[in-house]
C-alpha cells in the first residue's frame, strides 16, 4: 500500500462523509461543550468525527491563536471561537474541500443560533497536516481529533514536527487519538478503509509519546484514557481480540530538560514522615500528607531513594495540572 493510495483513501471517506453525514462514522463522538450562550447547530453534531476530547478551556485563556487540524462539521471551531471572538483567532486546516465548503455552510447556520459567532472568527485553509500553510511560532494551541492515528509512522512524525513547528514557544499541542498495547496484525495496519476510519493505525502509547517527544515537546500529559473498540475475530481478520483505547494529550512546547522530558500519566507522591516535608533538592518537595502530582520521571528518581515513608501511585492515566515540575 502506498503512501499516496491510503492517504486518498481517507480523503475519499471524509469527502463521503461531509456529503453525507455519517453520525459516529469512525470513533465515539466528541464531547459537546456546555456553555452560557453556545448554541451547537445539529448539523454539527452529526458531523461530529473524533475519538476524545482535544482542547480543554483552560487552554483557552487570554485569547490565543488556535490552530485545529481536519475540521469536521466545524464544531470544534465553533467551540474553540467561544474563546477568541477575533477575525482569524481560529484556524481551520483540512485537505477535503468538501469538508471545508460543509464547515463554511455550518458557520452561517451557527450565526444564526449564536448572536456572538461570526464566521470570519474562523480563516478556514486548504492544507495538508504533512506541510501546514502556517508560519512558523504563530499559533498558541494546536489540536487535532483522531486524525494523526491515521498516518503511517513516518508521516506522523511529519505531522507532528509540523505542528511543533507552528507553536510558540510553551504553546500546547492537544491531541485524541487511539491507541492498543496489542500488536496490530500488519493485514489491518495495511487495511487502508480501517485505518482512515480510526481503527488499525493504533500504537501502543509509549511509542505514541516517544514520537512526540522526539519532536522536541518536552512536557507531555495524559489528560485521559478511556476504552473505546474491539476488534474481534468474527467481524475483522484476526485471529485475537483487539482492545483499542482513545488516549487525550496536551504535549508543551517546553525546552527539553537535560535529563529528558517529563511525561505525566497521572502518578502522585504522597510523604507521610515525621518532617513537615521532604526536599529532594532537585526542585521537588513534598508537603505532609499532600499529595503531589509527579512525572514518571520524578516517581522513578523518589522510588529509587528507597524511603519508607514516600508513596508513589501508579499511573493513573488522568492529569490535569498542578504538576511537580
Amino acid at each position: 500500500m502506498s503512501i499516496e493510495s491510503y492517504l486518498q483513501t481517507t480523503k475519499d471517506v471524509y469527502k463521503q462523509a461531509a456529503l453525507t453525514p455519517d453520525v459516529g462514522l469512525c470513533c465515539t463522538t466528541t464531547p459537546i461543550w456546555q456553555l452560557p450562550g453556545l448554541s451547537i447547530p445539529v448539523i454539527m453534531q452529526q458531523m461530529n468525527y473524533g475519538c476524545g476530547s482535544t482542547v480543554n478551556p483552560r487552554d483557552l485563556v487570554n485569547e490565543p491563536t488556535i490552530l485545529y487540524v481536519g475540521v469536521g462539521g466545524g464544531m470544534e471551531l465553533l467551540q474553540f471561537s467561544y474563546f477568541n471572538r477575533t477575525k482569524g483567532g481560529v484556524i481551520g486546516i483540512d485537505v477535503v474541500d468538501e469538508m471545508l465548503q460543509a464547515s463554511r455552510d455550518n458557520f452561517k447556520i451557527a450565526e444564526n443560533e449564536n448572536p456572538w459567532f461570526k464566521s470570519d472568527f474562523v480563516t478556514l485553509k486548504k492544507g495538508d497536516a504533512l506541510n501546514l500553510p502556517v508560519e512558523d511560532n504563530s499559533v498558541d494551541v494546536a489540536a487535532q481529533n483522531c486524525l494523526f492515528n491515521i498516518f503511517k509512522v513516518d508521516d506522523l512524525k511529519k505531522a507532528l514536527a509540523e505542528m511543533y513547528r507552528v507553536l510558540k514557544p510553551r504553546g500546547r499541542l492537544v491531541l485524541s487519538d487511539p491507541t492498543c498495547e496489542t500488536a496490530m496484525p500488519e493485514n489491518l495496519k495495511n487495511d487502508e478503509r480501517l485505518r482512515a476510519l480510526c481503527l488499525s493505525g493504533a500504537m501502543p502509547l509509549k511509542d505514541y509519546i516517544k514520537m512526540i517527544t522526539d519532536v522536541g515537546f518536552g512536557t507531555v500529559e495524559i489528560r485521559a484514557k478511556r476504552p473505546y473498540r474491539i476488534l474481534d475475530p468474527k467481524n475483522y481478520d484476526t485471529n485475537d481480540i483487539i482492545f483499542i483505547e482513545s488516549v487525550e494529550v496536551c504535549a508543551i512546547k517546553d525546552p527539553m530538560p537535560e535529563d529528558g522530558p517529563c511525561v505525566f500519566t497521572g502518578k502522585t507522591a504522597i510523604f507521610y514522615g515525621n518532617e513537615a516535608f521532604f526536599d529532594d533538592k532537585k526542585g521537588h518537595t513534598l508537603l505532609k500528607n499532600q499529595p503531589l502530582a509527579v512525572c514518571d520521571k520524578t516517581a522513578n528518581a523518589l522510588n529509587s531513594i528507597n524511603r519508607a515513608d514516600i508513596f508513589i501511585s501508579e499511573s493513573t492515566y488522568f492529569y490535569d495540572g498542578g504538576g511537580c515540575c
